[in-house]
Order: structure tokens, then sequence, then C-alpha cells
């Protein structure tokens, strides 16, 4: 399944980039996506600046289908990696995205990027969501594809009241 998200946020590439890399700014996240525990690091890539975020949320499996309640229990542990890259010539930024859910065939891969828009920063989620489940993965996909796109929400709103601060 694939998902695609576009927004404008009211900020440049670099003041965007700076907030989906900042710690507090990430534990905000893991809290306002989350009931329960999380955990989150920010790693400097290299010397230049580009960044490796990591966060790890539980949550509960309600709402999935039993099929794919067996795999993962009553909680779902949610690993999201975002590796950033230098910004390009424009200033865009892109990350490479990776997130999965441990002990489950559910995985979303894509990139995030961030580009100039006019005064502000144009940010794009190009990505898909996989269930390797034979027969049912379409199932599981439709029923996970729901909560993610709603962390996708949270997050953006939680970026733009950041940004108006």
């Amino acid at each position: 399944m694939h998902l695609t998200t576009r927004d404008e946020l009211a900020g440049t590439v670099e003041e965007v980039y700076a907030l989906l890399t900042d710690p507090g700014f990430q534990d905000a996240k893991c809290v306002a996506t989350t009931d329960d525990a999380h955990n989150f690091t920010v790693d400097v890539a290299d010397a230049a600046g580009a960044h490796r975020v990591r966060t790890e949320r539980h949550l509960p499996s309600d709402g999935l289908p039993d099929v794919a309640r067996s795999f993962v229990g009553d909680n779902l542990t949610i690993i999201e990696v975002h590796t950033w890259s230098l910004p390009a010539a424009d200033g865009s930024r892109e990350s490479v995205v990776d997130l999965h859910v441990k002990g489950a065939p559910l995985t979303l891969k894509g990139t995030l990027r961030l580009e100039p828009s006019g005064s502000g920063t144009r940010q794009v989620l190009d990505a898909d969501l996989k269930a390797n489940v034979p027969f049912i993965g379409g199932k599981i996909e439709r029923a996970a594809a729901e909560p993610i796109e709603g962390a996708i929400e949270i997050e953006t709103a939680l970026l733009k009241e950041w940004l108006a601060r």
C-alpha cells in the first residue's frame, strides 16, 4: 500500500530539519503518539551534519486483525529510523525512512523530503507500507495504515506548533 503526504510548513528547510533532529522534539513526538514507554536516539552521522534519528515506541495492538495480533501480542513495538542526507544545492534535505514493527512482518519504507517552498518548506513523505503475510497481507496493511497516518498527522501538527513558537 502506497502512502504519500504533503504538508506546507512555516519554517525554512533548516529550521524544520533542526526540529526533526532535535532530541526535545523527538521526545515530544513520542509522548504525543503513544501512551506507553518510548526511547529515541539522535546520532550525528558525519562531521558535515547529517543525522540518524531512531525512535522506539510501544503501542497497543487494538484494531489489528486477530491474525496480526498473533504475531505481536497485545502491544506493538514500532521502530522508526530516519537517515538524513546532507543538504542539496537548493537546500533541500532527504531522509531514508525505515519503520518496522518488531516481531511482525510489517514495514514502511520510503523517503521524507524537505523542499524549499516560497518562504517555507514542503514536507513530502513517499513510502510503501507492506505486510509480508500470504493471503491477508492487504488486510493487515489497511488496518495498520490508519494508525500510521494518524501518527503522521499528530507529528505534523506538533511540528507546526513548534515552528510557530
